[in-house]
């Protein structure tokens, strides 16, 4: 037995990505808590404060065995310390330091990836604040529908993606709770006090019932996180795919800048190819592939079994924080053309339905009338190969008098002015013209934007002082440390 004793744990850098790291940290706070309980006594706490704290050391090594199964630690400890030293695993099982060690893995790669997530939230904030009031198409069934404001645009994915923030923090408040102490699934005869073990492990309470703790919310967990997380890719996803869609357009409104992002033809000089969009899809595509590859794999087991209690989860929530970054990385290469947005717009017929709304509240013309007009309108225009704004007024007349005669009556005159008539059918016109909350309009644009900043910084906050709180069980498991090794 080494005699051996450092005054102080040795402070060294280890991976916390790895179960080797969060098995001696689970570790340390069992070892605080068996003292503080009396369930060692202060001597044996010392020994194996001691013994501990040298199998970390060697751990840290360059190519030092970093095993996971405790097992296997315990006995280069047993080397160091004696036998006495594995009642440190009084009241304790490999299974509850698995599903532990699960959620602390999970946990620290949530949280990065929620630091990913802010920031590909903050890119397209930014990207929407830039050009906020720019006028550009959007489609339903694929086909040019109204008109609408790029920070409108926009800002409707930032408050998608605010709802996956609202998910991400619900699922972090069943992610941290610990099972520690809950043994094989009944607890044991040790008085262990679970809460104490919970608190120096930065948790914020415990999965209560033992045997859900070790057999049933590792499952429950795992399917809650990779579902949330395949609901964020899918946000994702709708916008990728949005933009792949107009950049087949020889003069895309929304294009990547050469570079990263951009790839070229060996055999066509001409093509920029947006690899960048691809490489988004295929992230998106993995996050949500692997989160169903979980749900199969999970279903079906009895309690219990190891089917479910792999590192799946895992994977999947460090793929979300992979497909954030390619976003991140994507949209501070897009390049917005508000000019060429509008030419799209202006050059299409999306905004007659303003034509009929505006026949209907400023000259009282019934709106099946005016809808009616307003197709002849795009029928003659589509007709002739002819923008909105090359329609002849006197012909606007005649389909308007044709139009009321469709429903019984004649020699009706067109109620507006040619200005008029030419300022219903601009884009411009039509979103500036939208009345309800929510719209594209320039005071709503600003005041949706600003919601979005607010959430952002408050989110940021979130992950601020939830790292504190880890930081501070972090001080709180060295300074139990010391104190055992320095009695």
């Amino acid at each position: 037995m080494s005699s051996r004793r450092p005054s102080r744990p040795v402070k060294v850098q280890l991976p916390t990505t790895t179960r080797f790291y969060w098995l001696n940290e689970q570790n340390k706070a069992s070892l605080i808590m068996l003292a503080e309980e009396g369930i060692i006594t202060d001597e044996l706490g010392t020994n194996i404060a001691s013994s501990l704290t040298q199998v970390i050391a060697e751990g840290a090594k360059p190519g030092a065995a970093r095993s996971r199964d405790y097992l296997v630690v315990e006995a280069d400890m047993i080397d160091i310390g004696g036998p006495d030293v594995s009642r440190l695993h009084s009241g304790r099982s490999r299974q509850d330091l698995g599903q532990t060690s699960t959620r602390l893995l999970l946990r620290d790669a949530f949280l990065t990836t929620y630091g990913q997530f802010i920031d590909a939230r903050a890119t397209l904030l930014e990207m929407a604040e830039r050009n906020p009031h720019a006028i550009l198409p959007f489609y339903t069934h694929g086909v040019q529908a109204q008109p609408t404001a790029l920070g409108h645009y926009l800002g409707g994915y930032l408050q998608a993606m605010s709802r996956s923030s609202d998910r991400y923090q619900q699922a972090w408040a069943r992610l941290n709770l610990s099972p520690l102490g809950g043994a094989a699934g009944g607890t044991s005869s040790f008085p262990v006090n679970r809460a104490r073990l919970a608190e120096l492990l930065g948790f914020d309470g415990l999965v209560v019932n033992s045997f859900d703790a070790g057999q049933i919310a590792n499952q429950d967990n795992g399917v809650e996180l990779t579902t949330v997380a395949a609901s964020g890719a899918l946000t994702v996803s709708m916008l990728a795919a949005d933009l792949t869609v107009q950049y087949a357009d020889p003069h895309p409104w929304f294009r990547l800048q050469e570079g990263s992002q951009t790839g070229v033809s060996s055999i066509m000089p001409q093509k920029r190819n947006p690899i960048g969009l691809e490489r988004l899809h295929l992230a998106t595509s993995t996050v949500t592939g692997q989160a169903v590859t979980y749900l199969i794999q999970a279903n079906n087991v009895m309690s219990g079994m190891g089917d479910y209690k792999g590192s799946h989860p895992l994977q999947v929530v460090r793929l979300l924080g992979t497909m954030y970054e390619d976003l991140s990385d994507m949209l501070a290469a897009l390049v917005f053309d508000p000019e060429r947005a509008l030419q799209e717009v202006n050059n299409d017929y999306s905004m007659t339905t303003e034509l009929a709304d505006i026949l209907q509240r400023d000259a009282d013309v019934p709106f099946r009338v005016g809808h009616h007009f307003a197709s002849e309108i795009v029928s003659y225009g589509r007709s002739r190969n002819l923008t909105p704004a090359q329609i002849p007024y006197d012909v606007a007349q005649v389909l308007f008098g044709e139009a009321w005669e469709a429903f019984g009556t004649t020699n009706a005159r067109l109620p507006l002015a040619e200005p008029q008539f030419r300022r219903a059918l601009s884009g411009e016109n039509m979103v500036d013209s939208a009345k309800p909350i929510g719209g594209p309009q320039r005071a709503e644009v600003v005041r949706m934007l600003a919601a979005e900043t607010v959430r952002l910084a408050a989110d940021r906050d979130w992950l601020a002082e939830t790292g504190r709180g880890l930081d501070e069980a972090d001080r709180m498991r060295e300074m139990g440390m010391v104190r055992l090794l320095e009695r």
